[in-house]
């Protein structure tokens, strides 16, 4: 191949690879997901991409279907092969084993056990590596992983439901249902790629929620993930209100109550009680729980919420993207305001968010910002 064609294969293998390890992203948690493709010149020998956390890598099951073949290939992959022993050997030492003579990655490890010792590894083993194509879509498909490593909080989506004029219920607090049931299913979608799914205890006693990825509301075009996994469900509950009736414990998903002082136990064994540091103002501190839930390696967390939980998050810059879905309803001025948070000094000062996407959910409209800082 001349330079440009392989220029041009590199970037379409990458894309191959990129497209595998989206399979896994609804089942690798807290795993980052990765896809795989092994080449020999311009014919493709195998793939593989990450199914499920403690499970063989990307790279392991690309190998194990190239075999021998694998002698003097090229690998691509979309993060650095792992170089420590965790639940699964080394994925670098099996690319050397295997003599694999070049190994392309989309982008580097954030995780500081692995960040460039993978590349290094490797190159001392005299394979060829190339890093950084289609480098920032790789980045696109880990947000929470990397969130997780290298600003220790998880990547936070918070999502709310709004009439077209902005408001979130009725002025005696009917909400169900502004938005359209294809609306509601497609909530399914990204609450499966969620680790956590947060609240307030406010929400759950006004509206009994399950907070549940439900497969019959699964979208009919997007493919049910196996297995089915069903993010853990955070309630903050400072003041101790959410009791062992609540519709959430019919699931056997794990619920965790968010508290500043221990309250009493609850008789559901999947129900775990979290204390976090009070804030000035008596409440939990929002920044403190992210720190911890990173530490409980939770990379991505959902929110649906209140406006007061929603305009705290805003305040304190833990709102990594919004996502809003709009119906064509008009509640008016008596109806409740979606978010709740301190009036800006001025303008300049309001938190800004940039519009990245926007579509037609059934009747209703899709979009979704990120702050205007972030790329």
């Amino acid at each position: 191949m001349t330079d440009l064609e392989q220029q041009r294969f590199d970037h379409q293998m990458m894309h191959r690879a990129l497209v595998l390890a989206r399979r896994g992203l609804m089942t690798t948690r807290p795993n980052p997901a990765v896809g795989c493709v092994i080449t020999m010149g311009s014919d493709l020998l195998a793939e593989g991409w990450h199914h499920q956390a403690g499970e063989p890598h990307a790279e392991a099951h690309a190998l194990r279907i190239a075999g021998q073949r694998a002698k003097g290939s090229t690998a691509y992959v979309t993060l650095e092969p792992c170089s420590h022993i965790g639940r699964t050997p080394p994925c670098a030492d099996a690319l050397v084993e295997a003599g694999v003579a070049r190994v392309v990655v989309a982008m580097q490890d954030p995780n500081p056990r692995v960040s460039g010792n993978g590349v290094k590894h490797l190159q001392q083993a005299g394979i060829r590596v190339d890093v950084g194509i289609l480098q920032s879509a790789a980045e696109r498909l880990n947000p929470g992983f990397i969130s997780r490593m290298t600003r220790q909080r998880p990547w936070l989506t918070l999502k709310m439901a709004t009439s077209l004029d902005g408001k979130t219920a009725l002025s005696d607090g009917r909400s169900q249902w502004i938005t359209s049931a294809e609306a509601r299913s497609d909530v399914q979608f990204f609450r499966a790629q969620a680790d956590a799914i947060l609240t307030g205890a406010t929400t759950v006693l006004a509206d009994n929620p399950k907070l549940t990825v439900r497969a019959e509301q699964w979208p009919k075009l997007r493919q049910l993930p196996e297995p089915l996994k069903q993010p853990v469900r955070i309630i903050i509950d400072s003041q101790h209100r959410v009791t062992d009736e609540a519709t959430l414990f019919e699931s056997p998903a794990p619920v965790w109550l968010v508290r500043t002082v221990a309250g009493q136990g609850s008789r559901h064994p999947h129900c775990h009680e979290l204390l976090i540091d009070a804030d000035n103002d008596g409440k939990v501190c929002l920044k403190a729980l992210m720190i911890e839930l990173a530490r409980r390696e939770i990379n991505q967390v959902w929110t649906e919420c209140g406006a007061n939980l929603a305009g705290a998050l805003i305040d304190q810059q833990l709102c990594d993207r919004l996502m809003i879905y709009s119906s064509g309803q008009i509640l008016g001025h008596h109806g409740r305001s979606v978010i709740d948070m301190s009036e800006p000094m001025n303008l300049v000062s309001a938190p800004r968010f940039k519009v990245i996407d926007r579509r037609q959910v059934g009747p209703d409209q899709r979009l979704v910002a990120v702050p205007h800082t972030q790329e």
